[in-house]
């Protein structure tokens, strides 16, 4: 990186590094939404609301591996820019072993655990039957999920992000096609697209493993002399991401939770269905989020703190501007949408209602996320930690529980829409007395 590139070039560095990543989180996200539309089309509807119900499995490794990975990249960030190369391979060969032992301890409990998740959901049998076949295999590939995910943004700060978004690609075309094959040819159900997953993740893996082994130049695979220091600023720097992460995987329990004891396994594959949307979104924020990230620490770490908030202004513009388009594209298809994934008239009625409620929520989440990096790559976990938690729990939990109570399933809709708006005062508040210094 230089200084005075991202100086005369910010807008452009940005898109560099972060269309990449945009494109890979978009496609790791159409795994999912592929994942559904086979779950849909060759399993039913009950197969879409079992993959929901598990959805906070998924949090947790996603909050377990993002605090241990955006905290150790931002930390070999700054060394990078302060040209400390022996610490930048330190943090990364940490980083990857801690995230390796934590999500596999997760699995190792989890298998302990997911038929009492489905007792407290009141699941019915053969929506119980397929969430057993789908996860079992999935805690398996939880784990490669989140070294990938590491693995990647390593990529990324190396300044190669081009190679993570084709390794991406191909994990998207590979699954793509197993999906096919185990659910449609072969009809193995719900198991069979799980096992899709785990296939197609595990030769993701593997190139990047091969990566790190053979042509990176700062990051570097081999020994590393294990760091207490590291470990604790690192957890405590990506506490905003574990906050942020968890808490939406509370959140979403406690949407389910409502949403079955109001509505039925029905609202939660509508439910389910529009959240693809917003889960294909929150993507294209994270990948912005990801690719402004290195260049916001990079800056910070050399002295260049209004380097550093230019970016993440230039940022936010970006995902304003994408929450706009999203919007009015889906808007225009929402009639439609719907069949693509179910065939029940009703489910598609619920979810044609829903998604122009709900997607108004994307004017303001991804400056609420934006900020939250912002806050992360520089060091201040505090006031990420605070965005993160208002915005994924605490306002989120009190919209949940009590907006469907006056409005029954326009309440569920409204929930995050509210949210989103009211933390964007706390936002907003943290930016201004930061500008006030």
């Amino acid at each position: 990186m230089n200084l005075e590139e991202i100086r005369q070039n910010t807008a452009k560095k940005i898109m560099e590094y972060s269309v990449p990543a945009i494109i890979s989180m978009v496609l790791t996200a159409f795994i999912t939404v592929a994942d559904g539309f086979f779950m849909g089309n060759y399993v039913g509807k009950e197969g879409i609301a079992a993959v929901n119900l598990g959805l906070p499995i998924v949090y947790l490794y996603l909050a377990a591996g993002l605090m241990v990975s955006i905290g150790g990249v931002a930390i070999a960030g700054m060394a990078h820019g302060a040209g400390d190369w022996e610490r930048c391979r330190q943090v990364f060969r940490q980083t990857i072993v801690t995230a390796a032992a934590v999500s596999l301890g997760i699995s190792g409990v989890m298998a302990f655990g997911l038929e009492s998740m489905l007792s407290v959901l009141r699941a019915e049998d053969q929506v119980m039957e397929h969430f057993m076949a789908y996860y079992q295999i999935m805690l398996l590939e939880y784990p490669i999920m989140v070294i990938s995910s590491s693995f990647g943004m390593f990529i990324r700060g190396e300044g190669n992000p081009e190679f993570y978004m084709k390794v991406t690609v191909l994990n998207v075309l590979l699954n793509v096609a197993l999906d096919y094959y185990f659910a449609g040819l072969m009809t193995f159900g719900a198991s069979g697209i799980a096992l899709a997953s785990l296939i197609s993740g595990m030769v993701s893996l593997g190139c990047m493993s091969g990566y790190f082994l053979r042509r990176a130049e700062i990051y570097r695979l081999g020994k590393f002399r294990f760091s207490w220091e590291i470990f604790i600023r690192g957890i405590l720097n990506g506490s905003s991401e574990f906050i942020g992460e968890m808490s939406t995987g509370i959140a979403m329990f406690a949407y389910n939770f409502v949403i079955m004891r109001r509505i039925g396994a029905d609202g939660v594959t509508a439910f389910t269905v529009v959240g693809y949307i917003s889960y294909v979104f929150s993507m294209v924020v994270v990948g912005f989020g990801q690719g402004a990230s290195p260049l916001i620490s990079f800056c910070y770490g050399a002295e260049e703190k209004k380097l550093a908030a230019d970016i993440r202004r230039k940022t936010n513009q970006y995902v304003f501007a994408a929450g706009a388009v999203v919007f009015l594209i889906m808007a225009a298809i929402s009639d439609w949408y719907g069949g693509w994934f179910v065939r029940s008239e009703y489910v598609r009625e619920m979810i044609g209602a829903g998604m122009g409620i709900f997607m108004v929520s994307f004017f303001f989440s991804g400056i609420n996320t934006i900020t939250s990096f912002y806050f992360t790559a520089t060091g201040r976990a505090f006031e990420s930690a605070v965005i993160s938690f208002s915005r994924g729990l605490v306002i989120l939990l009190i919209c949940i529980f009590l907006l469907p109570m006056l409005f029954g399933m326009t309440g569920v809709w409204m929930a995050a829409p509210m949210t989103e708006v009211v933390t964007l005062g706390i936002t907003g508040a943290f930016l201004h007395r930061e500008e006030s210094r």
